[in-house]
């Protein structure tokens, strides 16, 4: 009996990250097995647009959307595949892509799209902030500021974030927060709040560096004030997922986390700045979305 072949569609965003899309098409033929997989090429048009291509893929029975661009291109992707039986696949072409890092998915295009051939479909926690879907990290403070400013600038890539985060630095004024996960409740002024459902903002800066996107629950990182002679010290635990040995640092795991500030505020959601209430509703969704990842995904994921 001859197997079935996989329905997938591949959604371009041309304007994500810092390169040019215009060789992909040519190379998702060239890579992708044609004998198992039937393979549509959109490119989105707009912000929203993916999500819209998706939801009709995941209405139409398709079996694999894959996301080609960004962080906020999986959101959008993802986003409309959660609780639905269509899996979703990543080819980062982002500034950051930490969800493809995260899920050991290679920043080669090439070689991210041989997982269309032999790539595994596994179920995966994602999380809500006042109901609306994230898939790797969450934030406000100081992270979601930067986020905010970075998207304005100009052009993009990691040393314009950094740039941006440098200049942001010498300005920024820690906030006061209520914070309650699963019932317990505390006080804190913090240079930043991030709620992790996956271990990585992108670029290998590990901002939980212990979360599972497989336990059900949220990793919340709340980074105390630290002066500037300070931040080196910081920054390098960052990048070296050493970044709960640092006593400026407080790293906690609840599955329901409600955060009240004193007012609505930047917040970002998988890097995309966006104004949100001053009080937020974070819940892990435990096993709620199929991502395809590479058949040797560690356990620990």
């Amino acid at each position: 009996m001859e197997e079935k072949r996989r329905h997938i569609v591949a959604i371009i965003n041309p304007v994500s990250g810092t390169g040019n899309k215009d060789k992909l098409p040519r190379l998702i033929d060239t890579v992708v097995d044609h004998e198992i997989n039937d393979v549509s090429i959109i490119m989105s048009e707009y912000a929203g647009h993916a999500r819209e291509i998706a939801a009709q893929a995941a209405s139409d029975g398709a079996d694999v959307v894959v996301a080609i661009g960004g962080d906020g291109t999986v959101n959008e992707v993802g986003s409309a595949l959660c609780g639905t039986q269509t899996a979703m696949a990543i080819v980062p072409s982002g500034s950051g892509n930490g969800l493809a890092r995260h899920l050991r998915i290679s920043m080669n295009a090439s070689r991210a799209l041989q997982v269309l051939n032999n790539g595994v479909v596994g179920r995966f926690d994602y999380c809500t902030v006042n109901d609306r879907p994230y898939f790797c990290t969450c934030g406000m403070g100081f992270d979601a500021t930067v986020s905010h400013k970075f998207a304005n600038e100009g052009t993009r890539g990691f040393i314009t974030y950094i740039k941006t985060a440098l200049s942001e630095y010498l300005k920024y004024k820690p906030e006061e927060y209520t914070i309650d996960i699963d019932g317990e409740t505390m006080q804190e002024k913090a240079f930043v709040i991030a709620c992790c459902n996956a271990a990585q903002y992108g670029n290998n800066a590990y901002i939980a560096p212990r979360a599972t996107m497989q336990d059900g629950l949220l990793d919340v990182t709340v980074m105390h004030p630290f002066n500037i002679v300070q931040s080196p010290l910081v920054g390098a635990r960052l990048f070296l997922r050493q970044l709960g040995h640092d006593h400026h640092v407080s790293i906690y795991r609840g599955k329901r986390v409600v955060i009240e500030r004193k007012q609505e505020g930047i917040l970002h959601i998988d890097g995309d700045p966006v104004i949100m209430p001053a009080r937020l509703v974070i819940e892990n969704v435990a096993a709620g979305i199929s991502i395809l990842v590479p058949p040797s995904l560690p356990d620990d994921v």
